[in-house]
């Protein structure tokens, strides 16, 4: 079976979601938090987790406006891919991820988690549907 593994980021300003595919490419999982510190450090955490999970593709979230314009956000998340992409060899994309943390509270609603247990930080879900969306949009 062939790895199609896809890793995704969620880039926010103290955290950063990531979230892993399965190997065929189909199904997205949260894969890990990390605490923001520079942008070349998280980069080259962000290489070293697509690395260790053989990833063969990058794909970071990109918040753009209801136009479809950059925002600051979507500038913060461009410079990030741009640094990802020196620190590794694997192709670095930009996704654009406007409703991913919403999607990801709507998920955990869905699925009957308590009001008291949907609190918290939605990085790395905001990452899966991040990643989710991608593959559906990329399968074959």
């Amino acid at each position: 079976m062939s790895n199609l593994r896809v890793l995704a980021v969620d880039p926010g300003e103290k955290r950063i979601g990531v979230a892993i595919s399965d190997p065929s490419g189909t199904i997205a999982n949260p894969l890990t938090v990390i605490r923001h510190v520079s942008r070349l450090v998280d980069a080259a955490q962000i290489a070293g987790l697509a690395q260790e999970n053989n990833a063969v593709e990058i794909v970071v979230g990109q918040a753009l406006d209801d136009d479809g314009n950059q925002t600051p956000a979507s500038r913060h998340a461009a410079k990030l891919a741009e640094a990802i992409q020196t620190q590794s060899d694997l192709p670095v994309s930009l996704w654009d991820e406007s409703d991913s943390t919403n999607e990801a509270v709507a998920a955990k609603v869905a699925l009957g988690v308590s009001r008291s247990k949907r609190g918290g930080h939605q990085d790395a879900l905001a990452a899966t549907v991040i990643l989710q969306s991608f593959l559906d949009a990329n399968s074959h």
